[in-house]
């Protein structure tokens, strides 16, 4: 995936994610399909804006909905999360070296100001 692309959708996941009633619903999802109306049994805003939320969540690549007879199931895609999960990992082994360089190159100082 080109470089632009990929920073396009990691923007979309950490947007989607970044709303804590996003991540409840993320959360949710993990443990199974639910429809949007058993979504929205769990908060104090209408069907609309739950409806709204999961919109973000799909753009993002984080949900999909299915059709089940007369209902449309969300569901939680983990290859998504996948993706996120890939990148702070690689943030944090990038900032767990520069930190250990700068450790040693601290501990060099130190030596050289011993003497």
């Amino acid at each position: 995936m080109p470089p632009i692309v990929e920073d396009q959708r990691l923007d979309a996941l950490f947007t989607a994610l970044s709303d804590r009633t996003r991540r409840d619903i993320v959360a949710r999802l993990s443990t199974g399909e639910a429809t949007l109306t058993e979504l929205a049994d769990r908060y104090a805003m209408s069907l609309q804006a739950v409806s709204q939320h999961i919109r973000v969540l799909e753009k993002s690549g984080l949900v999909t909905r299915g059709r089940h007879r007369q209902t449309r199931p969300c569901r939680l895609e983990p290859a998504a999360l996948e993706a996120a999960g890939s990148w702070i990992e690689q943030s944090r082994r990038t900032w767990a070296e520069r930190m250990d360089r700068l450790e040693t190159r601290l501990a060099h100082l130190q030596e050289r100001a011993d003497r």
